[in-house]
């Protein structure tokens, strides 16, 4: 079937080129300012705790987490997991700073990682089991119901992805005010750094919303192809 090449060179290509250059961007920028140390002399799990306990989440553990760039926010056992909690650089502290932003996201009731939350086992589905039933369904016609199953459980999926940006970028958007009115960062010199560590870890979540929805496409007019 040859529109499965047409369609995946059109759409699927580009959106992988971005991807690729997302995840260059954000390891070349976070491995940039990794070698530069905060003017404030914290580590990135003292600057987190103290953003936490500034805003009253006392009840926020903080854990090291094996990996690079795994830092992440657990809201159902309000914990906030760090790469390299030990690191004193600005790229640590920023990173630190958007997690910090993440559980302010939870404390306050942010509608878009309440939704998100909401529908992470809907995306845990749609990624791969989605993407198996349309392509029965898509094969074997007796089982044609199972490819538009597949495609509603993708476009769950998608949305997850979508639901993402607003709660990643407000997480920067947080982590930037944080860092500035709780004193953590003061020189303008490093709130850029953080910013552009930031911008570029941003650049990941549009790429693979960008995929997930060009992806959605393709298999959209496969379908529909398959329907002549």
């Amino acid at each position: 079937m040859f529109y499965f090449d047409t369609y995946f060179l059109i759409l699927i290509l580009p959106a992988l080129a971005l991807s690729l250059y997302a995840q260059y961007r954000v390891w070349s920028t976070y491995n940039k300012y990794a070698k530069e140390r905060s003017s404030s002399g914290l580590t990135a799990a003292q600057a987190a705790r103290r953003l936490l306990d500034r805003a009253g989440l006392f009840n926020v553990r903080i854990e090291a987490v094996p990996g690079q760039l795994t830092d992440h926010y657990d809201p159902r056992t309000k914990t906030l997991r760090l790469s390299d909690p030990e690191s004193r650089s600005v790229a640590a502290i920023g990173v630190a700073a958007h997690e910090a932003g993440h559980a302010l996201q939870d404390a306050h009731g942010y509608v878009p990682l309440v939704v998100r939350s909401a529908v992470v086992p809907v995306a845990s589905f749609g990624t791969n089991l989605g993407v198996i039933l349309f392509l029965i369904g898509l094969f074997i016609p007796a089982l044609k119901p199972l490819m538009w199953l597949g495609l509603l459980a993708f476009a769950g999926f998608v949305f997850f992805t979508l639901v993402t940006l607003p709660v990643e970028f407000d997480a920067s958007r947080r982590a930037v005010q944080i860092l500035q009115e709780s004193g953590t960062i003061v020189e303008k010199s490093e709130l850029g750094a953080v910013k552009k560590v930031l911008n570029a870890a941003a650049l990941t979540y549009v790429a693979a919303a960008a995929m997930a929805v060009l992806q959605l496409i393709r298999l959209l007019l496969i379908a529909r192809s398959s329907q002549r």
